[in-house]
This record gives C-alpha cells, structure tokens and sequence, in this order.
C-alpha cells in the first residue's frame, strides 16, 4: 500500500470489474480459498458472494471467484441460488483455527431471517433458517449482522425491532436477545468473543458483554439528537477503535472507547453522504470509506490529527454512487466495491 501523505489516484490497471445482471448490494469476501483449486494457485484466487438488491421477493446471490494469475472473473451457474428478498448482508464462514471441520464453506445472510447455507462443490444448499420471533411466524427484518471470529458458533444479528439476537448457530438457537436501542439497530459488529457494539437511528453507539447483559455503555451519540448511525467497524487489529458514518453525512468518525463521547478524529473529505467503511485488516491504522461521491478513499490515521484534518492517501473514482465496500482478510492487497450493477476489485 502506497504510504505518501498526498492523495493519489488508484490506476486503472489495478481495477478490475465484473458486470452482474443485476443491481449489487451485498458483498463478501470468503476467508478461505476454493478447496477444488490447485494449491498452487489456490493462494491467487478470490471467491466472493454477491447478492441482487432488487425490490421484489425473488433475489439471487452469485459465488463468482476471480484468479490473480489470469486477472479473470469466473461464475458457474451451479453457485447462483435464489434468496428471498435483497440480502442485507453476506458473508462466510470466518476462518479461524477453532473451526469446526467443513464450516469453511458456510455462507451466511441476512434479510427476513438469518440463513446458512452450504456451498459445495457443485451446489449450495440451504442450510438453515434461523427465527429470533417469539410471538408470530414473521420476524421482524434484520439490517445487518457480523460474525463472530474468536467464537465462530455466535452470529449477532441488528434488527428494525429495537433488539440484538446472539445466535449459536451451531445448534440452531439463540443464545441470548437483548433490547439494545431505542430505535432500530442499523448494524452490529464483535470486538471479542462475548463483547459486541451495535449502532441505531436513535444516534448511539452501544457496546455489550454477554457476562453482564443487563448494562449497556454507550460511548458515542450523534451530535444532532436522533441524527440515526448507519454503519459501524471495531478495528480488529486494535480493539480500542471503532469507526461509524451518521445518516446523509459525508464524516466518518473514528472512536476510541477509553475516551467515550468525543471522536479522536473525524475524516470530511468525501463531498457527499458516506455509505459503507471497512478497517485494514492487517494494520490497525488504515481504513477504507466509500460513498455517494463515487469516491473510494483509503486513509491512514496519524498518531495525532493535524489541525487542518486528515487527508486520504489513496482515491478511487468509480463510475456512480458506491453502496458497498469490503477489504479482504486473505490478500489484503485487495479492496471490493458495488456500485450500480458492477463488482469492482482495486489492488491497492
């Protein structure tokens, strides 16, 4: 990654784009690779699940992989199923050293239900369908969800019913649901194995630990009351940080939890509304943000922020409004973006 404290342009030789049928909203990237490749080339070989974002019951989601040797996007029609309603998120199996034997190739997502499904060599099959309704046969839609890597049994879930759902998806049932927020809860995100924080349209970002269920610490709320957070990433590799993007903002506003309330910084250089943030996930200093500028900028947080601000250093320019970034944990050369009906890769 290009280090100069100047913004410079991501060239075009290093993007690389897959045209979908359909508009992209979901996104992921697999934390393992294909197990029927070579092992040479394995290591060069990107899988990433796409999900349709189109307003109707019947969505789809595509496995397609991209080869690094060849600089080729392949799909197989065998790895496209159909999924109710647009997916609000994606993503696989975290690959950790505590998994079980054979849960690498498990997908998650999230719209009506939770959903696991199967990806096999030639097939996904629907795993299961989990249910946090207690009262009727329809739950309540869920925004978003993370999984979590120290404990890969537990998924969190972020639902429009006000309430967090701790999933041992395992054995198939809850763990735990807590109230979490006022307002619906946009986004969810695990810094250890039983501490989670979660965002929402009432403006606060709250941080859990299942040892004590009862207490929440809220450590950010919008400076406008109610102005809703959307998005929400703990830095993985520091677990002091957390970055958030508020409703029709263009900040996105970096947190430290020993200093609850007031941001350590604040990145403004985007010229519209910030739709999608992920954290480097191999130095603990960069993050990656993208929004309705069509702006994809990486940034690198000094140790202490200028009083001018921070400035980017790395720009991407896409061709309209972009919904979705992802950072791969298994090349982290490696950056995905949605905007439109396109996947774009940026080797940065």
């Amino acid at each position: 990654m290009e280090n100069s404290t100047q913004e410079s342009h991501l060239r075009s030789e290093n993007v690389f784009t897959y045209d979908s049928p359909y508009p992209i909203y979901a996104m992921a990237f697999s934390s393992s690779t294909p197990s029927s490749s070579s092992s040479s080339s394995s290591s060069k070989t990107h899988r990433i699940a796409v999900g349709s974002f189109i307003e109707q019951f019947n969505n789809k989601v595509e496995i397609i992989s991209f080869d690094e040797e060849t600089l080729t996007f392949k799909t197989d029609p065998n790895l496209s199923f159909e999924h109710p309603y647009p997916p609000t998120k994606l993503m696989f199996h975290p690959n950790t050293t505590k998994s079980v034997q054979n849960t690498t190739n498990l997908l998650a997502s999230s719209g009506d239900y939770l959903r696991l499904w199967e990806i096999k060599e030639n097939s996904v099959e629907p795993k299961s369908i989990l249910d946090n309704s207690k009262s009727s046969e329809f739950c309540a839609p869920l925004t978003s969800f993370d999984w979590n890597e120290s404990e890969p049994r537990r998924i969190g879930t972020s639902s429009v019913d006000t309430t967090c759902t701790i999933w041992d998806v395992e054995r198939g049932i809850v763990e735990t649901q807590l109230i979490a927020h006022d307002k619906e809860v946009y986004d969810i995100a695990w810094g250890e194995a039983g501490v989670f924080a979660s965002v929402s349209a009432d403006g606060s970002v709250r941080i859990f630990d299942l040892r004590d269920k009862e207490h929440s610490t809220i450590i950010y709320e919008s400076p406008q009351p109610d102005t809703p957070l959307l998005r929400l990433a703990w830095n993985k590799q520091d677990l002091r940080y957390m970055a958030t993007t508020l409703m029709d903002s263009n900040k996105v506003v970096i947190l430290d939890i020993r200093s609850p309330t007031v941001p350590v910084a604040e990145l403004d250089r985007h010229v519209a509304s910030v739709n999608a943030i992920a954290w480097a996930p191999q130095s603990c200093r960069h993050i990656c943000s993208a929004g309705d500028d069509s702006q994809a900028l990486i940034w690198e947080l000094p140790t202490v922020a200028g009083p001018t601000g921070i400035d980017p250093i790395l720009a991407y320019s896409a061709g309209s409004e972009i919904n979705q970034l992802q950072w791969s944990a298994l090349q982290p050369d490696w950056i995905a973006i949605a905007f439109a009906s396109k996947l774009q890769l940026l080797k940065v």
